[in-house]
């Protein structure tokens, strides 16, 4: 494994990075993942000319550590089957967990998938039956609906409480549900995406206790559990309750590190029997430069991290500023976590039509919202902050345009 390192040194989050030509869902899968629609789908905008701040993944640069240990072992040469052999994965990943959250667990009990939405899929699939049923928490990522609707269960949401865009558990609600003898698992997001909420340490206990004690699994998905602002702390589900086999967690650099492309992920499963399962029945084999690059992450990505932090920081204060001085009757909080702006726009936005389209189509800005996250988010929209400033300011003029009026886009200040 490489051993570069650039502790301290500056990098770029300001650098435009043209992705056209890459392949890349950003750039030509839009329409499609979006909209539903064909390639030949038209819009008043051409594709270049577009503010792009829908698809969680960054515009910035995948970490140049990282893309130095892919190298090193594209140098090797030979791109054959391969596996995690090495104890050196185990112990970085270990290092990083107890380095950010003070937990740890047997390398025995940690297994890997090629991203966290197949080992839904799958996991699901492994602790249920038919006629099981799945939990969730709404307004919810999309993709929960789907691990449900791909193994043919019966979706049960609990509907947290807003209160002006605050969103607590509505917990005598989830406990009823929970109670249904039928329910079986419960997908949690921790911290939550959309909103962005870390869990307090009463609410995760809370949580866990309520599923334990109805014999509820929990899969807890923890993608966005490092993209904290800074001075946040996230504490793993799972960490509350080690006397129990039940709780399954899901993390990966892959959003950390704007490497999601590379499709790894961890996925610590403690329960001995389901373990067997999955080893059983998951295809095994891993991408060589997905291994590296996933190591080298865990290895050298502090001081990106910390930079990146800093700079989404800043980028969410400008939205903030945005939103009090143009948009007074919209609703926001800066999140705990995740690189994502939750904002309900009901007193702004036209009644009754598709949101994503209406800004597609009038400012030229691809963005997803409330209608996208399964169900108690209307009137909400989603916007991903990890982009160079400048889009992100040209991104919220358009917004503001289209909303309240040229002249008001036209006065907005420059953010510093």
């Amino acid at each position: 494994m490489t051993k570069i390192s650039r502790i301290n040194a500056p990098y770029d989050f300001d650098e435009l990075i043209d992705r056209t030509g890459t392949n890349a869902m950003n750039t030509d899968g839009f329409r499609q993942y979006i909209f539903n629609a064909p390639s030949e789908m038209k819009f008043p905008f051409k594709d270049d000319e577009f503010i792009r701040m829908w698809i969680a993944d960054m515009d910035f640069a995948t970490p140049p550590e990282i893309l130095d240990a892919v190298k090193e072992r594209l140098d090797r040469r030979i791109m054959g089957y391969s596996q995690v052999f090495d104890p050196a994965y185990y112990e970085a990943v270990a290092s990083w967990m107890e380095r950010y959250y003070d937990w740890s667990f047997p390398k025995e009990h940690l297994e890997t998938s090629n991203g966290i939405i197949p080992a839904l899929y799958e996991l699901v699939e492994y602790i249920c039956e038919k006629n099981d049923k799945m939990l969730i928490l709404t307004p919810s990522y999309g993709f929960f609906k789907s691990a449900a609707d791909h193994n043919q269960l019966e979706l049960v949401c609990s509907d947290m409480l807003n209160e002006q865009g605050q969103y607590t558990i509505d917990f005598d609600d989830f406990e009823a549900k929970a109670k249904d003898e039928k329910v079986r698992v419960c997908i949690f997001c921790n911290p939550h995406n959309p909103s962005g909420r870390i869990w307090s340490t009463e609410e995760l206990k809370r949580v866990g206790e309520i599923c334990l004690s109805n014999d509820v699994w929990i899969i807890s998905d923890e993608i966005h559990c490092d993209l904290l602002r800074t001075g946040k702390r996230h504490t793993p589900l799972a960490k509350l309750f080690p006397d129990t086999d039940r709780i399954i967690t899901c993390m990966s650099p892959s959003k950390t590190f704007n490497m999601a492309g590379l499709m790894f992920s961890n996925v610590i499963i403690p329960n001995k029997a389901l373990r067997d399962i999955w080893q059983a029945r998951h295809y095994g084999f891993k991408n060589p430069l997905s291994i590296a690059a996933t190591q080298a992450a865990y290895e050298h990505g502090d001081e990106w991290l910390k930079q990146l932090k800093s700079y989404l920081d800043d980028n969410f204060m400008v939205v903030d500023q945005y939103v009090k001085q143009h948009l007074p009757l919209a609703v926001f909080h800066i999140p705990d976590a995740t690189y994502l702006a939750w904002i309900d726009i009901t007193a702004y936005a036209p009644k009754d039509v598709s949101l994503p389209l209406f800004f597609a189509q009038q400012a030229g800005v691809l963005l997803e919202d409330g209608r996208m996250f399964v169900a108690n988010g209307e009137g909400y929209i989603r916007l991903n902050l990890a982009c160079p400033r400048s889009v992100l300011e040209e991104g919220l003029r358009r917004i503001v345009r289209v909303l309240v009026g040229q002249k008001q886009a036209d006065e907005m200040p420059v953010f510093v």
